[in-house]
């Protein structure tokens, strides 16, 4: 029983440490970007190196496991996460271990813990462990798009001013990246990796369209698609840009103003559901029970 315990402890720790890595680590570009302090360039936190290295170590200790039971590599996967804003390889290694523990994690629990429907509870949480992680991975890739697609007004806003006092297209996403480092990470991290694509020797039409690609957002799309029209036809870059950003504006508050003619219709059901009979109880409860007493009393006599 006691070697059980430990089993189930050690599983748990193990399936937290993996989950919290994942949550809370950044991609190796932040080690890069943290190097480019020549030019202005600030960059996210790092993750500790011995957290790293730990959480490395038991993803290739469970790999030959988890490719025995079909969790192989996936291309997909790396995309997907790549979305997400993790890039590195240890990432996709960490979340097939995740995948790989969490199930029996919760079929642990499931057996030395809880005391009824054993079987049940076995398969909701194992089912839980194993599905949870692509939940996760899909809730954090629609946060990191809406982040990105409300950080870009702000953004064309800046990349307008530092244009107009005199900076070149590339020292502005430069200096805009370093702006939003805090406000914006995500959106700061994209201007960097264009930054450090440049300098790597891809053309910036090509930096932008890798750009769009790694978000995956229509509104990137089309910032890119203007980016280069303006580039390609020589038209002023800081009107176009200053343009594109009240349109931007505009589909905001349109959008909002879209939810907000739909809250009228949500809030038909939790009124009926719940506030009208609470409504109903209170104003004809006591006539109701008036009235019982009266005809009681008339039936009695």
């Amino acid at each position: 029983m006691v070697g059980f315990i430990i089993a189930i402890s050690v599983t748990l720790f193990l399936g937290v440490m993996l989950l919290v890595f994942l949550v809370t680590s950044r991609s190796p570009v932040s080690a890069r970007l943290k190097q480019v302090t020549s030019v202005g360039v600030a960059t996210v936190e790092e993750q500790p190196k011995i957290a790293v290295e730990a959480l490395s170590s038991v993803a290739k200790l469970l790999a030959p496991i988890r490719k025995a039971i079909g969790l192989a590599e996936d291309l997909e996967l790396g995309r997907r996460l790549a979305l997400a804003g993790y890039r590195s390889r240890v990432h996709i290694d960490v979340f097939y271990t995740v995948k790989l523990l969490a199930p029996v994690a919760g079929g642990l629990i499931a057996g030395f813990v809880i005391q009824g429907d054993v079987i049940l509870w076995f398969l909701i949480l194992a089912s839980a462990g194993f599905f949870g992680p692509d939940f996760w991975l899909t809730s954090a890739i629609a946060s990191r798009r809406e982040k990105i697609r409300l950080a870009l007004p702000d953004a064309l806003d800046l990349l307008v001013i530092c244009m107009e006092a005199g900076l070149g297209m590339d020292q502005a996403l430069i200096r805009v990246g370093e702006e939003l480092r805090i406000s914006h990470p995500e959106l700061s991290e994209e201007f960097l990796l264009i930054n450090l694509e440049q300098r790597a020797g891809k053309p910036r039409a090509e930096a932008w369209r890798n750009m769009a690609e790694r978000t995956a957002l229509e509104t990137v799309r089309s910032f890119v698609n203007m980016l280069v029209q303006t580039e390609r036809f020589g038209t002023p870059l800081s009107k176009s840009l200053g343009s594109f950003a009240d349109s931007l504006r505009t589909q905001r508050r349109q959008k909002a103003e879209e939810l907000a003619a739909r809250t009228t219709v949500k809030l038909v059901f939790p009124l009926v559901l719940f506030i009208f009979p609470s409504m109903f109880i209170v104003l004809l409860g006591p006539a109701i029970i008036s009235i019982t007493k009266s005809f009681a009393e008339a039936f009695g006599k």
